[in-house]
């Protein structure tokens, strides 16, 4: 897999831009970062357009499933009936790739790492890509991309001996990858999105159950031979066992909760069979009778 971008997501913490061109953002952004305005105006419009360019990039440098590949078709079935939350449309792909990870961007883009659909089971998996979604519909997506824009932005304006920006460089959107890739959603953001993903359970009629059992996978990811990459990863989360209790006691109030058994995982296309030909019937036999 070309690492050439990472996005934020359950377990990681990063995000990269590569050949953009600024003028994406609105006129409105652009001067106000020109006259080194520290409060510019970043909509969501403007975290859509970044994220946007950023995505097909990622499509582009990724190993993305077809659409007749057994991982994209459980996805599609999985996810084919939310295509929109809360106001923002959703697109959904899997990369083909071991690493345990799902995100969403500000764009409603949702990418899902193969790996990740391997140890768990369609509920566990809606659990985690609801987790995701929660970043992009509570905002907290458009939030980290406005951070670090405005971090890199503002430091050339400030050693800009004309204090104007009309474009930025790859090099700048390059630093911007960077500080992307060093930021990370606050818990607070972390524990609303896990709000968000049982709510969102709960509302479609899945078992919400499920959302217990994605996080003590994940707990016992961190205590296992990976133990010290999953916990360097998982830094900036809430401990997973933790998050685990807290969707526990959430059924519990709720008289939801049952133990989870997990189900079959099954992420290979259905194996066509040819049509079989129907039967001959035999054909009846006459006999002549002696006279």
């Amino acid at each position: 897999m070309k690492k050439k971008f990472i996005v934020l997501g359950i377990l990681f913490a990063a995000f990269g831009f590569t050949k953009m061109n600024a003028q994406i953002l609105s006129d409105k952004a652009m001067g106000a970062l020109g006259k080194g305005v520290s409060g510019f105006t970043f909509s969501d419009a403007d975290a859509a357009a970044l994220a946007k360019e950023s995505i097909a990039e990622m499509d582009a440098n990724n190993p993305v499933a077809a659409a007749t590949d057994g991982y994209s078709i459980r996805l599609n079935r999985l996810f084919g009936k939310h295509t929109s939350s809360e106001g923002v449309t959703l697109n959904y792909k899997v990369y083909l790739v071991k690493d345990i990870n799902a995100f969403a961007c500000a764009d409603g883009s949702v990418r899902v790492f193969a790996g990740l659909m391997d140890i768990m089971d369609d509920n566990e998996l809606l659990a985690v890509i609801g987790h995701e979604i929660g970043h992009v519909v509570n905002h907290d997506t458009r939030d980290a991309i406005k951070a670090a824009y405005k971090k890199e932005a503002l430091l050339d304006v400030a050693s800009s001996q004309s204090g104007k920006i009309e474009t930025l460089t790859g090099s700048q959107l390059g630093k911007i990858g960077s500080a992307m890739i060093d930021s990370k959603h606050s818990r607070k953001q972390e524990s609303q999105a896990d709000t968000f993903s049982y709510d969102f359970m709960k509302k479609n009629g899945y078992d919400v159950n499920a959302v217990e059992s994605a996080f003590r996978i994940l707990q016992n990811l961190s205590e296992g031979a990976e133990s010290s990459f999953i916990t360097k990863m998982m830094s900036s989360h809430p401990d997973s066992g933790k998050r685990a209790d807290e969707a526990k006691k959430r059924a519990t109030k709720d008289g939801l909760y049952n133990a989870y058994v997990q189900q079959k995982i099954v992420n290979t296309a259905p194996v066509k069979t040819a049509a079989k030909a129907p039967a001959k019937t035999p054909a009846k036999k006459t006999t002549t009778k002696k006279k």
